[in-house]
């Protein structure tokens, strides 16, 4: 019992880092995106982005005034009702935390 409990325990420390990898600013564009296209469509249930097409790319640029410190790219899904349809999302990032551009087009 105690050696099974050491392994689950074990599995758990190794999984832990690579979910803490995952930048904030993902989810910060994740919600930020539901919240717009919410708006649009009432009938929008879920946002998801697909971990393993996503590009989280630091950047100093800037889009007019405004300085970027972060892009990211990558796949998205949006749960409707009745359909599940890939999309790409883009979303750029200020270098203060906030989403300046939450952009989805259908693949």
């Amino acid at each position: 019992m105690r050696f099974a409990f050491a392994i689950l325990a074990s599995t758990f420390l190794l999984a832990t880092p690579s979910i803490a990898q995952v930048p904030a600013e993902v989810e910060t564009c994740r919600l930020s995106g539901l919240s717009a296209l919410k708006e649009r469509s009432p009938s929008l249930e879920h946002l998801t982005f697909d971990m393993e097409s996503l590009a989280v790319s630091k950047a100093a640029t800037r889009v007019e005034d405004t300085p970027i410190h972060m892009v990211v790219m990558g796949d998205a899904y949006l749960k409707r009702e009745q359909s599940d349809k890939p999309n790409r999302v883009v979303c750029l990032i200020s270098d203060k935390g906030k989403v300046v551009l939450t952009f989805f087009t259908e693949q």
